[in-house]
Formats: C-alpha cells, structure tokens, sequence
C-alpha cells in the first residue's frame, strides 16, 4: 500500500514522501500516529506543500543541529574509574554512560548517536565521534582517570646556606695587647715538669 509520509521514520521513509509500505502496517500503525496519510489522488495534490514544509523544517533542524555540534565540540567529559595493581580498569565507559554526561552539561543527544565499536576499558584520552545528522558529525574529546590519582609532588632546590657575613671596613681596627707578666714563666714550667731528662757524662739531653 502507498502512503505519503507525513514525518521522517528511518529506514521507512522521510515527510513529503510516497512510499510502500504493508497494508497493516499503515492501518494500524503509521495512519492512526498520523505519521503518514493515504495516497489518494486527493493526498496527492497535497504533496507538493507537504515537501515544501518538509524542506523549511529539514533546514532549521540543521541549522540547530550544527550548533548543537559546536556545542558538543567544546565539551571535555572527564570520567574517574577504579584501577587495580596492574593498571586494569574495574567497569567501562559505556554510550549510555557518555549520553548521561553529556546530559549534565545541557545536551540530550541518544545514545545509539554516539559512535562507539566497543566499550572504553582503558584510562587515556580518547576521540570519538557523534552522528547528529547524516552530514553532521560532531567531535567528542573524553578523558578517563585513575580514582585516587595522587598528586605529583613537585621537587624544589634546596635553599642556599648563607655563611656568616664578613664585614670588611676600611678603617683600621685597633686590637689592646695585654701583657700579664709572669705568664710565660708559667707556661715554660709546666713544661719543664712533663718532660723527661736524660742525663749523660757531659750533657743533659731533653727528649
């Protein structure tokens, strides 16, 4: 049975366009959503403002598609995900795990939007890409850490030891000698008393 679309359904067909569809799924499904109308000769002369309408809101969506790109490709996502000692990562990064952050940040895009050959498993920096429109891409920049990530330490030089500052002056310092008589004398017997003396037939030698 033909109908015309009256919104755009993947893989059935898009507004304005006649298409071939089963009997029931028309009557029980397409028509009663009024997603699509007979095509009667009546509908028919209907298709030419249906397509127009179609092509005013097909560019609008565009045009609010690519700002949602730009949007998207101005967002970083970070995700914190628990290692073990070996450095696997316990859990994913999953679409539905991008979809919800993404949501945080103002963006409700599908999750089967979001191109992806498998779950993330890995911590790092990882590109991807979602598909808003058939020739609009937007860029995605994701960035999975380690739970507990500790802060570098950073090293610092030791600070320089500053020795005792000599003073120089140009003018002449005077230093007081004291002369305390009898203090050699002292000194030179305190020596005599701990010193041996060997003695010989004519002389006495100190040793």
């Amino acid at each position: 049975m033909k109908v015309i679309m009256l919104t755009n359904i993947e893989k059935v067909g898009t507004k304005g366009e006649v298409v071939n569809v089963k009997r029931g799924y028309a009557r029980n499904y397409l028509v009663p959503r009024n997603y699509a109308i007979y095509a009667t000769p009546a509908n028919v002369k209907r298709i030419v403002n249906i397509q127009a309408q179609a092509a005013d809101e097909e560019e609008k969506r565009i045009w609010e598609l690519k700002k949602l790109a730009e949007k998207i490709n101005a967002v970083n996502l970070v995700f914190v995900r628990k290692v073990d000692e070996h450095g696997s990562m316990f859990g994913s990064v999953s679409e539905t795990d991008i979809a919800h952050a993404l949501h945080q940040h103002g963006i409700d895009v599908h999750k089967s939007l979001i191109l992806m050959d498998k779950h993330i498993k890995e911590l790092g920096v990882i590109a991807m890409q979602i598909r808003l429109h058939k020739d609009i891409l937007a860029d995605l920049n994701i960035r999975i850490e380690r739970e507990g990530k500790e802060i570098p330490v950073v090293a610092t030089e030791p600070e320089p030891i500053i020795e005792d500052e000599v003073i120089e002056s140009s003018e002449p310092v005077e230093v007081e000698i004291v002369d305390e008589p009898g203090l050699v004398e002292e000194e030179l017997e305190t020596i005599f008393e701990t010193e041996d003396i060997v003695e010989t037939e004519d002389t006495e030698v100190k040793v």
